[in-house]
């Protein structure tokens, strides 16, 4: 499955011609370091899935070995029914990622930027790929075909890449039915009316009929209610992992302790957790979390980032044909740039020295790569 590889260049052509339009409007969507972390997290994501995703896809195969029914992988009807049934349960895994600790600690990564543009879309959990698989697993059971279920899960995930910006309005008739921009500029919010609201994938119906959908009626304020404050995109894949153990490490006894990861991610022992003020919300919207770079480090930033972006697609294209360890080697320097960039906006004396040995690191790589041919 190389949908997502290869769908590369599109995403960043798009994010280009967005901030050309928001520079254009005047509109302030776009800040370089959280950008860059965005879009990092996505290639940790990505380059994790490279050493990961075969396991999850043989847990597919095998359940569909045991499959109730046979449907013609060639028919119209198995496409159909599998994208509507894709959907369904992509909106149950995404509800209860944020509605359980541990499955919001594998999700609350992508709501950590509080911009919003197409770069956010990119910004994905690692840990993501297992909990939605094992919420696959009962049309592997029914019998929806290996490949039409890992494209059709494909094709969900693309479509949302659009529904992230603010450039695109109400679309009329469409809102009814299809999640639109301005449907999952609601889910990013931290507004408390817009808290745990619209779900959906491709589709609002889901929303509209389980009681979990939102209409735009005042500013969203976007991000997470607790800050993370850190653009390090591997440091966000943990960090609530990191809090959740500290929690449970607090709590006393076996049940209470269990009860910390299963409780709705807002829960404490003493009562759901306030919501963000009005004057907490203002200053959120007045003063967004970022790093300010001089010029000269965006010039280099940037740079480096086009590279970095390039050669995950790369590896993602290719590992496939590379032996284990080469491919494990190429993710970890990849990932490592991303983190080095993240590290050097926000200055901290491990990303020099961790950039040098990632470039270094490269040069190694790509000769054992021109090497076999």
């Amino acid at each position: 499955m190389q949908l997502i590889a290869w769908s590369i260049p599109v995403f960043v052509a798009l994010i280009v011609l967005e901030y050309a339009l928001a520079r254009r409007a005047r509109r302030d969507l776009y800040r370089l370091s959280v950008s860059v972390s965005d879009v990092g997290c996505g290639v940790v994501q990505q380059l994790f899935g490279v050493l990961t995703t075969a396991a999850f896809v043989a847990l597919y195969f095998f359940v569909y070995e045991a499959r109730l029914f046979d449907f013609d992988p060639r028919a119209a009807s198995t496409w159909l029914l599998a994208m509507l049934a894709v959907d369904f349960i992509y909106y149950w895994w995404h509800r209860a990622s944020h509605e359980v600790g541990i499955l919001w600690a594998t999700h609350v990564v992508h709501h950590h930027s509080e911009d919003y543009n197409l770069a956010v879309a990119l910004r994905q959990g690692i840990f993501t790929a297992g909990p939605l698989i094992v919420f696959g697993l009962p049309l592997a059971l029914l019998g929806v075909p290996p490949l039409v279920y890992l494209t059709c899960k494909a094709l969900n995930s693309l479509y949302q890449f659009w529904i992230h910006t603010e450039l695109i309005g109400g679309l009329g008739p469409a809102e009814a039915v299809l999640n639109t921009p301005q449907h999952h500029r609601v889910h990013h919010a931290v507004n408390p009316r817009y808290l745990d609201k619209n779900y959906g994938g491709i589709s609002i119906v889901w929303d509209r009929l389980f009681g979990t959908f939102a209409r735009v009626d005042e500013a969203p304020v976007y991000g997470t209610t607790r800050r993370l404050q850190s653009l390090n995109p591997l440091w966000a894949q943990f960090e609530h992992f990191v809090e959740l153990a500290r929690r449970a490490a607090a709590e006393r006894g076996f049940f209470k302790k269990v009860r910390v990861l299963v409780a709705h991610p807002g829960w404490t022992p003493r009562g759901p957790s306030a919501p963000l003020s009005e004057a907490e919300l203002a200053a959120r919207a007045a003063g967004r979390f970022h790093a300010p770079v001089s010029s000269a480090m965006a010039v280099y930033v940037l740079l480096q980032a086009v590279g970095i972006v390039a050669a995950s697609m790369a590896v993602l294209i290719a590992a496939g044909t590379w032996p284990a360890w080469l491919a494990a080697l190429a993710c970890a320097t990849v990932i490592a740039g991303a983190v080095a960039l993240a590290g050097l906006v926000e200055r901290r004396r491990w990303a020099v020295p961790l950039e040098v040995g990632r470039l270094a690191t490269t040069l190694a790589v790509a000769g054992l790569v021109l090497a076999r041919g």
